[in-house]
């Protein structure tokens, strides 16, 4: 069972800044090519930038060529949530921070094998933590 996390809107603007209040809590999202990850091919694992909890691992990142970053698979199921999108005037499928109810991008269904599955993630809303040299010694809390 994932512990909940809630704070006041006032809390999160103060933790997160003015953008990532935008997308994380108010389900912005950030410019394409703009964010910090979307290039990025530094092993580790991607958290959630408002509670930490372990969402994302590299080895599931590929270049989807739509400038967010973009993975086939969450590395904790778990900690990913869903919910129909209807904005904008179509239909999407939103994904979620379990954890603290974090708007993290959309998933789409023209993602590589083994899954089919795009997350197209918002940069603003994770945390890479690298992975070390031997790939042991960092610690996934959440």
């Amino acid at each position: 069972m994932i512990k909940k996390v809630v704070k006041s809107a006032e809390e999160w603007r103060e933790q997160l800044g003015q953008e990532a209040y935008a997308v994380c809590r108010q389900g912005a999202t950030e410019a394409p090519f703009s964010g910090a990850h979307y290039r990025t091919k530094s092993d580790g694992t991607y958290h959630c930038v408002c509670c930490g909890t372990l969402l994302f691992d590299a080895r599931e990142k590929f270049d989807s060529g739509t400038g967010w970053p973009s993975f086939w698979a969450p590395a904790a199921p778990e900690h990913i949530g869903v919910r129909e999108d209807d904005s904008l005037g179509m239909r999407r499928t939103e994904v979620l921070c379990k954890a603290c109810d974090a708007h993290l991008g959309h998933v789409f269904p023209d993602g590589p094998e083994p899954t089919g599955l795009r997350y197209c993630i918002n940069s603003l809303a994770l945390e890479l933590r690298e992975r070390s040299a031997g790939g042991h010694g960092h610690s996934e809390s959440s």
